[in-house]
C-alpha cells in the first residue's frame, strides 16, 4: 500500500469515527460489513461517549427524596402492616407515584435503624434517675435486637461527648451505660449542640444507604427539656435534621413538672422549638418512677414506621427551589406524621 493510499483510508476512518460517536444508533456493520478492524476503531472511540451516557443516567435515576412517617389511630398507638397503596404523596399540592416503600420488619434484611441516645448528664439530673435510665435503656435495646439495630451513646452537659459509636454488641453497650454515672457534667445543658452533634454522628457514621436498603435516623434525647447554654439554634438544629432525614424523640424527666400542682406537664422551651414536631418524632414524659413502659412505648413508634420515596421531575432537580411534601392515608381517624415539610436538592 502506498502512501497516498495510507492516507486516503485513514482520512475515511476519522470522518466516518466522527459521525458514528455523533449518530451512535447507525450500525457499523451495515455500513463496513468487510472492515472488522475498522469496526473496532470506532467502537474504541466511541466507548468513552456510551459510558459517560450510562454514567450520568444511573446517578440521576438514583436521586429518590425520601420521607419517613408513622400512622396512629385515634388513640396515639402506632399503626403496622399498612402499604404503598394506603399512602397518598402530594408534591406542591399535585399527587405523585410513590415508587419506593418499605416498613421497618422484625425479620432479617429488614430496614436498618440507627439511634443515637444523647443523654443530659449535667446537674438537673440525678444520680438515681440515671440509674432508672440506665435500666430502661437497656431493656430498650434487647427489645429492638431482633432487628438489624445500630447504637451510639452520646451525653452533654457543659460539654457533648461521644461515648460509643454505633455498635449492635450488647456488651459494648452495657460497659457504656455502666460509664454513664461517671459522667457528671456542671449546670449547663447543651441539648440543642448535643442533637446537631448527633445529626452529625449519623451523617458520618451511618450512610443514606446500609446494604441497599434506607435506614432509620432517629436520636433520642433525654434531659429535663430546658436547654442552656446552647452554640447551634433550634432552627439550625431542625434543618440539618430535615437534610440527614432523621427523627427526634425525647424523654423528659419529671423536672419539667415540678412547680405544677396538677401534675400537667408546662410546654417546655424544647417542645415549643419544634424541634420534635418538625422532624417527625415526640416528645415523651417521664410521669412515673419506672421509664421502662415510657422506653416501650417508644420502642413501639420507631418500629412502626414507614419509608416512602419518589424520583422528582427532572426539569424540578436543579432549580434550587423547595417543595412541598403532603402525605395522606386513605383510612379515616388515622393521624400521619412525616419527617419533614419537603425537601430541596441542593446542587
Amino acid at each position: 500500500m502506498n502512501k497516498a493510499q495510507r492516507k486516503f483510508e485513514k482520512d475515511a476512518e476519522n470522518k466516518f469515527s466522527k459521525f458514528i460517536c455523533f449518530h451512535p444508533r447507525l450500525s457499523v456493520v451495515k455500513f463496513f460489513s468487510s472492515s472488522l478492524q475498522l469496526c473496532g476503531i470506532i467502537l474504541i472511540l466511541c466507548g468513552g461517549v456510551f459510558a459517560q451516557d450510562i454514567d450520568d443516567v444511573i446517578r440521576v435515576d438514583t436521586e429518590l427524596v425520601p420521607f419517613e412517617v408513622t400512622v396512629s389511630d385515634a388513640s396515639g398507638k402506632p399503626i403496622r402492616g399498612l402499604s404503598a397503596k394506603d399512602f397518598k404523596l402530594f408534591e406542591d399540592g399535585v399527587e405523585r407515584p410513590i415508587d419506593f416503600f418499605e416498613p421497618v420488619k422484625k425479620e432479617t434484611g429488614s430496614r436498618p435503624l440507627s439511634i443515637v441516645f444523647a443523654l443530659d448528664v449535667s446537674g438537673s439530673v440525678t444520680r438515681e434517675e440515671l440509674i432508672r435510665l440506665r435500666d430502661a435503656i437497656q431493656t430498650f435495646v434487647a427489645r429492638l435486637a431482633d432487628y438489624d439495630s445500630y447504637f451510639a451513646v452520646m451525653t452533654f452537659g457543659m460539654e457533648v461527648k461521644t461515648l460509643q459509636s454505633f455498635t449492635n454488641r450488647p456488651d459494648k453497650l452495657e460497659k457504656t451505660f455502666e460509664k454513664l454515672l461517671r459522667e457528671q457534667d456542671g449546670l449547663s445543658t447543651h441539648a440543642y449542640d448535643a442533637v446537631d452533634d448527633a445529626i452529625r454522628l449519623l451523617k458520618k457514621k451511618s450512610p443514606t444507604s446500609i446494604k441497599q436498603k434506607l435506614p432509620k435516623r432517629a436520636i433520642i434525647l433525654i434531659t429535663d427539656g430546658f436547654p442552656v447554654g446552647d452554640i447551634v439554634s433550634p432552627k439550625t438544629v431542625i434543618e440539618r435534621a430535615n437534610e440527614a432525614e432523621t427523627t427526634v424523640y425525647s424523654v423528659l424527666l419529671p423536672s419539667f413538672s415540678r412547680l405544677q400542682r396538677n401534675q400537667k406537664p408546662l410546654l417546655t422551651p424544647l417542645e415549643a422549638s419544634g424541634l420534635f414536631e418538625k422532624t417527625g418524632g415526640k416528645a415523651l414524659y417521664a410521669t412515673d418512677k419506672s421509664f421502662e413502659p415510657l422506653f416501650k412505648s417508644l420502642a413501639e413508634e420507631i418500629t412502626a414506621s414507614y419509608v416512602l420515596a419518589f424520583y422528582p421531575k427532572t426539569e424540578k432537580r436543579n432549580d434550587g427551589k423547595f417543595r412541598r411534601i403532603r402525605i395522606e392515608t386513605a383510612a379515616r381517624n388515622l393521624q400521619i406524621k412525616q419527617n419533614r415539610a419537603g425537601y430541596e436538592i441542593k446542587q
